[in-house]
């Protein structure tokens, strides 16, 4: 595990531990816990509910779920630490935190990898994506399934970007992650690395002129209200993911394990329909918000990721997986 262990994850680390004790599964066997940054109510937060419920039933109350949404338990980077020692069970996460970690997770995440979501979808659910999943085992951690986190696109308080030449000089909020950074400053922009509960204050004060994200992001942190510019680069369809600590993994039983593999990958369809509903109602509040929505041509932004492709493919595996991505729609790399 390549994480360093920051004075603020140290910090984060004993909250959790403090509200586990509390909460969590002293007060009996079986009781595992789950944290998730995203509100109550969002697609995925409700996904892990599902799998929760499943959990439950398939063992016959010997498994259940405590979740833990809006970030109770700290940020994805500090929780993430966190599970990796057991101290939390069951993380939703996006790549972004990942792929410091593991590279394997960066092929996913590359921006425009992805024709459409359907594309994204055969990656997800076939052997290349388990392949990805499979890839942070040795970190402590089980991959369990890929939940989808819609197209991101970038939105910010000063003008429209139609072509990378309007991304000059902004200020723009990125997950904490080199390919992040990299794809932003490739644009031209300024990377502002960020937790995203900062954004809609940062926004506010002038501190960042803009972000990325997805509709029902944009919608539900209601950044939307202080960023009237949305335009629709959708440079990003990565799926976040499902994981588990593998301390806990290596605990049950072999029919437990099979049972939580089992119930997360049946929790996947549920989080795509409510994903597709909650997408939505995101664009039609967004629509009719007075926010200036516009339609990008992708192909100068295209060209300016060939830099970020090289630069973040450095093992053979990446390159490999990222092949038999494209030849799922006839490309090559």
């Amino acid at each position: 595990m390549t994480f360093g262990m920051s004075r603020r994850g140290v910090l984060a680390s004993g909250a959790a531990s403090l509200m586990l004790a509390g909460c969590g599964r002293r007060l009996g066997p079986g009781l595992l816990t789950s944290v998730d940054t995203h509100p109550e109510g969002f697609p995925p937060v409700e996904a892990v509910r599902y799998f929760g419920d499943l959990l439950r039933e398939r063992t016959a109350g010997r498994l259940n779920l405590r979740l833990y949404p809006g970030g109770q338990l700290g940020n994805e980077r500090d929780t993430l630490e966190i599970t990796t020692f057991g101290g939390i069970d069951f993380n939703r996460v996006n790549l972004a935190p990942l792929n410091s970690i593991e590279p394997t997770t960066i092929v996913p995440a590359l921006p425009f990898l992805f024709e459409d979501v359907a594309h994204m979808h055969e990656f997800a659910d076939g052997p290349i994506g388990q392949a990805v999943l499979d890839s942070i085992t040795p970190h402590g951690l089980i991959g369990l399934c890929f939940y989808d986190s819609g197209a991101r696109s970038f939105y910010n308080t000063r003008r429209p970007i139609r072509t990378p030449e309007d991304m000059r000089g902004l200020k723009l909020r990125v997950p904490g992650s080199d390919l992040y950074i990299e794809m932003v400053r490739s644009l031209g922009a300024d990377a502002v690395p960020m937790p995203l509960d900062e954004v809609y204050t940062s926004l506010a004060q002038g501190v960042i002129d803009g972000a990325e994200n997805n509709w029902p992001s944009f919608e539900n942190g209601r950044h939307f209200e202080v960023a009237p510019y949305y335009s629709l680069t959708q440079h990003l369809l990565a799926p976040e993911m499902f994981v588990m600590s593998k301390v806990t993994y290596d605990a049950l039983s072999a029919e437990d394990q099979t049972i939580v593999k089992q119930a997360a990958r049946d929790s996947v369809p549920y989080m795509r329909e409510l994903w597709e509903a909650q997408d939505a109602r995101s664009r039609a509040i967004i629509m009719a918000s007075g926010v200036e929505v516009n339609e990008v041509d992708p192909a100068p932004f295209v060209a300016a990721m060939t830099g970020v492709w090289q630069a973040s493919l450095t093992k053979p595996l990446q390159r490999e997986l990222v092949d038999r991505v494209l030849a799922l729609r006839g490309g090559s790399l």
